[in-house]
């Protein structure tokens, strides 16, 4: 479970709630900071979309490994509509959370989209897991995983 997100709720595309504790217990988590009116952000989303498939989706064994969206979006309406037409399946900040501006200064996100890749303890791998996913596609999973120090039964 990633500490920074204990006791914290989150949502699917579809709206369901989560225990953030039982959704990302032993995984690698990345931080998605981005908003639908941003062209960069629609640019790249299909991208991660892609990649969580390829590493959760599609695979025959699931990766250890889960997206958290953090919306920097105008309205929970406008959050909605870009989880709807562009994310995947993974899940989100609520709107409405305040923690959602706590993350965004803890991690310091200046512009998105931002995709800050983080151990359990919320110690930040990388800050560049966009540049990474776009140079490397799959292979840098691997050494996320490697620098989690989540238990591995990946062969990816």
């Amino acid at each position: 479970m990633v500490d920074v997100l204990v006791g914290r709720r989150l949502v699917t595309r579809e709206g369901a709630e989560v225990e953030a504790e039982a959704a990302l217990q032993n995984k690698v988590v990345a931080l998605y900071f981005a908003a639908g009116r941003c062209a960069p952000s629609r640019d790249f989303t299909p991208l991660l979309c892609d990649f969580y498939a390829a590493l959760v989706g599609e695979a025959q064994q699931p990766a250890p490994f889960e997206v958290v969206f953090v919306s920097a979006d105008g309205s929970a309406q406008e959050m909605r509509d870009f989880m709807r037409e562009l994310h995947g399946a993974w899940l989100a900040l609520p709107f409405h959370d305040p923690y959602r501006h706590e993350l965004r200064k803890r991690y310091d996100i200046t512009a998105t989209p931002k995709l800050v890749i983080v151990k359990q303890s919320g110690e930040v791998i990388t800050n560049k897991g966009r540049t990474q996913i776009r140079e490397r596609g799959l292979a840098c999973f691997r050494s996320w995983v490697e620098a989690a120090d989540v238990f591995q039964n990946f062969a990816g």
